[in-house]
């Protein structure tokens, strides 16, 4: 983490860590993760939007052969 300021309180350091753990914690999720995702399925000549079926393609070991996901950020 970068600060401008040249010497900083350990206790502000600290601080400043918790509070960016908790917005990527939040920010990081994995259903926010389905939400911002879709799978283009080139086999079936799908675009995978459903959160649900999302979520059970990224819980498998390994995609199937031309599947993809595409961010939508």
């Amino acid at each position: 983490m970068l600060s401008k300021k040249v010497s900083t309180d350990p206790g502000e350091l600290e601080h400043e860590v918790e509070l960016l753990h908790e917005l990527l914690y939040k920010v990081e999720s994995l259903a926010n993760f389905c939400h911002a995702t879709e799978i283009i399925d080139i086999n079936r000549y799908k675009i995978i939007q459903k959160k649900h079926i999302i979520e059970q393609v990224i819980r498998e070991k390994s995609l199937k052969p031309f599947q993809f996901f595409f961010n939508k950020n």
